[in-house]
């Protein structure tokens, strides 16, 4: 069953948590003049994430779909969504946009340059194309300039059923979760190659206040220092010669 928490006001937070892997699904409906939905769901977790969304607006109104980058849980529903509500679009970086969205989404996607903005009414978002972070050449992060909501994908990820917002740290947890990947058939999900810090610096300097999380809790507090300290982790943890 879902569960759905406000996690920034008009930005609700709605979490299915798949026990077999001790690992919360997240998915982000920001109500505006034109609804947003970040991450879709798999296809089979579509009639849960549904129903959630009508316990806060009517599901035929949403206007834009968004995603860090193809993948089922990002973005496997999107098609179910697109039949749901006639007036959605697929938004997406350029390169999202030629590889898969042109061809997999059922209406022509909105493709969004390096910086680019769009607005939904009360809130502002700009895109940020962040290439194999956390992975694929399609990645990237859309962050929400009014509130300062910054949509994370699955940077941070972290196990457990945990609690929906936190102020405390999530780097621990985040290097927690890494070393179980690492113990397991995930052991190769996320690079860090030369770019990562640039990257990570990259969104620093928007300064969120809020980091929208796609697998545990959304964070808020100084996300720029969360974002810099991610980098340390993560070169801790992937930047060196994995032994299988």
């Amino acid at each position: 069953m879902a569960q759905i928490t406000e996690i920034a006001p008009s930005v609700h937070r709605i979490s299915i948590l798949f026990r077999e892997i001790n690992l919360q699904f997240n998915h982000f409906l920001v109500v505006d003049d034109e609804p947003l939905l970040y991450h879709t769901g798999m296809r089979r977790m579509f009639p849960d994430v549904l129903e959630a969304v009508r316990h806060v607006i009517d599901p035929a109104t949403l206007r834009w779909i968004g995603f860090g980058h193809f993948e089922v849980d990002e973005c496997g529903a999107l098609n179910e969504w697109l039949k749901i509500a006639p007036h959605a679009q697929a938004v997406s970086g350029v390169v999202g946009s030629l590889v898969n969205l042109s061809d997999f989404a059922d209406r022509p996607p909105r493709a969004l340059n390096a910086d680019e903005t769009f607005s939904t009414g009360r809130f502002r978002y700009r895109y940020r194309p962040t290439p194999h972070l956390p992975h694929g050449w399609d990645a990237g992060a859309l962050f929400e300039e009014t509130q300062r909501v910054l949509f994370c994908s699955d940077l941070f990820t972290h196990n457990g059923d945990v609690e929906p917002l936190t102020e405390s740290d999530i780097l621990g947890r985040t290097r927690q979760s890494l070393v179980d990947f690492q113990a397991g058939p995930l052991l190769d999900y996320m690079p860090y190659t030369p770019n990562t810090r640039p990257l990570l610096e990259g969104l620093a300097a928007l300064r969120p206040r809020t980091l929208a999380i796609m697998h545990g809790s959304s964070f808020t507090g100084d996300g720029s220092q969360a974002l810099i300290e991610l980098d340390g982790v993560m070169k801790e943890m992937l930047g060196r010669p994995t032994r299988r």
